[in-house]
């Protein structure tokens, strides 16, 4: 009987909100350094609006921007959801998914997250490796694959320092010895630190960087929730970007209040650290804006007590005007519920010139706007080290002409062309962009 029951309530929440209205503005409103910011909408039921996965049509490909071409670099891999460029020229691709989360799928509302992320693609099980990929006649096709690591926990960040490689799982930043060249890992790694994971673990995805001189790793830490409804002692050191002593494994919280940092980047000019930010859901169509932005060594953005600066969220109770007014305002918005993941510089790419400076950012698309929005890789160009205009289209053609989704962007790189790699988790495809045959 209570089964039944709460099938039916999931079932008539999502009919529910598929009664709900649509978004009065354009998903471009909600973008750029002055976003549109409606009041928020409030509802018994959220909106949900899901593109079922279904991936590619034989033969079918998302599509390019002008003056570029797109072709499948590798194929038939397993939930590729980050990539890294190896010194050696190498490209790691992390087939990973959410771990194990029993406290996360307590309750109504979690059953229809649980089921939303189904249909949407994300309820495989995770294959927990890191393969490599390598095209060693440099016709852009991968024609070499090998496991490179394997019997992970949900890994997704990779960077190499020196001799060593850096591997964000889940619950902790893992070492492992780094040989130019080698088609696999095969000796035990050694734990760096712990990261923030346990039986809720609500965002999971940890990724990191390295500071130019090797010293540091910046690592990115989800909330525990949407709006610390879980309570704040689930949320301690999360909502976070972290750095992390190399030598030691000793950490700090360089930057907080970042309702889920994902995407991680040096911009060249100014020499400082960039993320791609998925910020709050259930305020409406148009609330809030997912973003990229400068990150400040101790900064504070906002969450979970206020959005885009200081606009309170009057869901979060008790407040805290202190740190309400000591909240930054980020430095492009990128739509709302987009979910901005994927984040790389765009310095020394071999697309066209119009892609020459700026940020490539994959956007893996919405569950709660009406229409959908996001399932599209963009670029947000950038003078002086800083965004200098609207942001353009680079690969589109995810969604259906009925809604469905034929694959979702995720990680975003440049390979060692200078052609930009995007992991699509839904067509289990890493996509190749790279400029038009003349």
């Amino acid at each position: 009987m209570h089964t039944k029951l709460t099938v039916a309530a999931i079932v008539a929440g999502i009919a529910l909100s598929a009664c709900s209205s649509a978004s009065t503005q354009s998903e471009a409103a909600g973008m750029g350094a002055d976003p549109a910011l409606p009041e928020p909408q409030k509802s018994l039921v959220p909106t949900i609006n899901i593109a079922p996965a279904k991936g590619w049509p034989q033969g079918a490909k998302p599509v390019p921007a002008a003056g570029t071409q797109v072709a499948a670099f590798a194929d038939k891999l397993d939930h590729p959801r980050w990539l890294y460029l190896l010194p050696d020229g190498g490209v790691l691709v992390a087939e990973t998914n959410a771990p194990p989360k029993p406290e996360d799928s307590k309750g109504l509302k979690a059953k229809v997250e649980k089921l939303v992320m189904k249909r949407a693609g994300a309820g495989v099980p995770s294959a927990n490796r890191i393969s490599l990929l390598r095209d060693t006649d440099g016709d852009g096709v991968a024609d070499q694959r090998s496991v490179y690591l394997k019997d992970l926990n949900s890994p997704f960040g990779m960077a190499v320092v020196g001799d060593a490689l850096f591997v964000a799982d889940t619950d902790a930043v893992m070492r492992y010895a780094y040989v130019p060249g080698s088609a696999q890992i095969s000796g035990q790694g050694s734990k760096l630190v712990d990261l923030p994971a346990g039986p809720r673990n609500h965002h999971w995805t940890k990724n990191l960087i390295a500071s130019a001189d090797g010293s540091k790793l910046y690592v990115t830490v989800g909330s525990n929730s949407n709006v610390a409804e879980n309570g704040f002692d689930a949320e301690k050191e999360r909502a976070a970007i972290w750095e992390v002593d190399v030598a030691t494994g000793t950490h700090r919280i360089f930057a907080g209040g970042l309702r889920n940092p994902n995407g991680l980047a040096w911009e060249p000019d100014s020499g400082a650290l960039w993320t791609a930010v998925n910020e709050r859901d259930e305020l409406g169509n148009d609330l809030v804006p997912d973003y990229i932005t400068s990150v400040k060594d101790g900064g504070f953005y906002g969450w979970p007590y206020s959005y885009y600066g200081q606009h309170v969220d009057e869901r979060v109770k008790p407040q805290n005007p202190d740190l309400v007014a000591k909240a930054l305002v980020p430095d492009y918005a990128l739509g709302s519920h987009t979910a901005s993941l994927g984040l790389a510089a765009a310095r020394g790419n071999s697309l066209p010139a119009a892609f020459a400076n700026g940020m490539f950012i994959g956007q893996h698309g919405s569950w709660n706007r009406k229409p959908a929005s996001g399932y599209k890789v963009i670029f947000v160009p950038f003078a002086g080290g800083q965004p200098s205009g609207a942001a353009v289209d680079v690969l589109t053609g995810f969604l259906s002409k009925d809604g469905d989704a034929y694959g979702r962007p995720v990680g975003v790189t440049l390979d060692s062309s200078g052609a930009l790699l995007v992991a699509d988790d839904v067509g289990n495809v890493i996509w190749r962009v790279s400029s038009a045959a003349k």
